[in-house]
């Protein structure tokens, strides 16, 4: 909730918070969880380069499988020395069947940081927070977000117009201005962002750190098959459809991936309700039907995550370079020296 704690010169322990969770990172960004195409190679990857990297847990067929997954990841960490987190996504829906069990293993396993996701993250936070774990509920709406803050997480995940995969309605500036009227914790901002400059908008909002998928999915460590990252690579922002057909959730696909699958994306029946009881029809729904944000078509080729991660950095330099010799930061300079000198001389 937002801190209304009175003045002071030491900081808030919002302020605290949103310290913490960069420290250690090469790059203020998030690689989003990406249902069948986060791999645990891909988040070692992530980790490696310095940036954290979420893992849905029912991208494992299996609690056990999650299990194995996440005592690997949670080997890396310490071996790399524990300086870069990693999370869990964990759809916490009524409908998920495997909410306990796969909670657990994020237990057993001290997981950094849970990302919850399409419900309420109430019965997680108590328990992530018991191990010493923090909790971010992925929102798309201000009304979620104060739900989601109301129950004590850390942070909030705003998913925007434009994310790959589930999305939001609102722009980002509009999403995080409206937030951060009621919440001074934490804020990840996801939908459409893919290069440097993108990472470095969503912290001039008043953000800390970026979430982002869609650059990801054409990765060698993605496990998305080939066929899905050559389709990121050859389509721009006219091969998106929004829709919620598939799963109950507005999701953005890739028109060619329905077409592909004997779909015609104009006729496209909405389906009423999101339902985690069937499995199979979410992952029929996901396999073939493929998914990518309104930045698709900036992704031009298939590298390694830590090339892609370099280049975001070299971009996101580059956007502070170019920020430090704006006339406007001059203009503001000038103002803040004027006004200090005066304040200097007032008697």
């Amino acid at each position: 909730m937002r801190d209304v704690s009175p003045a002071s010169s030491a900081p808030s322990p919002a302020s605290q918070l949103r310290e913490q969770v960069t420290q250690g990172l090469s790059l203020p960004l998030v690689l989003a969880p990406m249902f069948l195409v986060t791999s645990v190679d891909l988040v070692l990857s992530a980790m490696a380069s310095g940036a954290v990297a979420a893992m849905p847990t029912l991208n494992a067929r299996s609690p056990e499988i999650w299990d194995e997954w996440a005592a690997t990841i949670a080997a890396k960490h310490a071996e790399l020395g524990g300086a870069v987190p990693w999370a869990a996504n964990l759809v916490v829906h009524g409908s998920n069947p495997r909410l306990a069990a796969d909670l657990a293993v994020c237990v057993k396993h001290k997981v950094p940081w849970v990302i919850t996701a399409l419900g309420n993250p109430r019965a997680v936070v108590e328990t992530v927070h018991g191990y010493g774990g923090l909790v971010f509920a992925d929102v798309n709406t201000p009304v979620l977000a104060r739900k989601a803050a109301s129950y004590g997480v850390d942070g909030l995940v705003l998913i925007c117009s434009g994310a790959g995969g589930h999305t939001g309605p609102m722009t980002p500036a509009a999403f995080v201005a409206a937030v951060r009227e009621f919440f001074d914790g934490p804020i990840i901002v996801g939908g459409g962002l893919v290069d440097g400059n993108g990472i470095r908008a969503v912290q001039a909002m008043g953000a800390d750190l970026a979430y982002m998928g869609t650059r990801f999915i054409a990765t060698q460590e993605s496990a998305a098959v080939d066929a899905y990252k050559r389709m990121v690579v050859d389509s721009d922002f006219a091969d998106i459809i929004c829709t919620n057909a598939f799963t109950g959730a507005w999701a953005n696909k890739l028109r060619p991936s329905l077409v592909a699958a004997g779909l015609d994306p104009d006729k496209l029946v909405a389906k009423d309700r999101f339902d985690l009881n069937r499995p199979e029809e979410e992952v029929k729904a996901w396999k073939d039907l493929w998914s990518a944000g309104h930045g698709v078509g900036s992704v031009r080729a298939i590298e390694t995550v830590a090339a892609v991660v370099g280049t975001l950095r070299q971009e996101y330099t580059q956007c502070l370079a170019r920020l430090d010799q704006d006339p406007w930061m001059a203009r503001w300079r000038a103002s803040e020296g004027h006004r200090h000198t005066a304040q200097a001389l007032r008697p």
